[in-house]
């Protein structure tokens, strides 16, 4: 049975069993604005070791599905729905992955906390964040405040055991 053949089967148990939901409680912010640590639930690691999502498997996204392909893109604090450009595990592209910008500090964050294949499977509770080297998160001079102007619409992503 390949991958995507089994999310069929392991989905809906992990959607009745773990109830998946886009938004966690208040993540504490540094004096930066960036978010501080944050805990991936014990659930969330077990749904993940259930889908064959390892920590540490990377995988590149468009950072806003409403700016695919744009040069620079806005972003805003708040909700983000990203589409994975290649595998991520289990997942492929156009899969979805959603989580939340925080643009307080030098550089964008970004944490993803679902993910959403687009063949009809149901959402899979995840941890994961963008990540581009170099820097290349870093906002662009003219950000407001609330917003980050980024130079590339694209970035890598990364699945995690805690966010740091």
């Amino acid at each position: 049975m390949n991958a995507r053949c089994s999310w069929s089967l392991v989905v809906p148990v992990l959607a009745m069993a773990l109830g998946c939901t886009t938004t966690r409680g208040s993540v504490g912010l540094r004096a930066d604005g960036t978010p501080g640590p944050e805990d991936c639930p014990e659930t969330t690691l077990q749904a993940m070791r259930l889908v064959r999502l390892k920590v540490g498997a990377g995988s590149n996204v468009e950072l806003d599905v409403n700016q695919d392909d744009v040069s620079p893109i806005t972003l805003y604090d708040g909700p983000i729905e990203s589409m994975l450009q290649d595998d991520l595990g289990p997942l492929g592209s156009p899969d979805r992955l959603y989580g939340r910008v925080w643009t307080g500090g030098p550089q964008v964050v970004i944490r993803y906390y679902e993910a959403l294949p687009v063949d009809g499977g149901d959402k899979i509770p995840i941890c994961a964040v963008a990540r581009l080297s170099k820097g290349q998160l870093r906002k662009r001079p003219g950000s407001k405040p609330g917003t980050a102007i980024l130079e590339f619409s694209s970035a890598g992503v990364d699945i995690v055991d805690s966010f740091r």
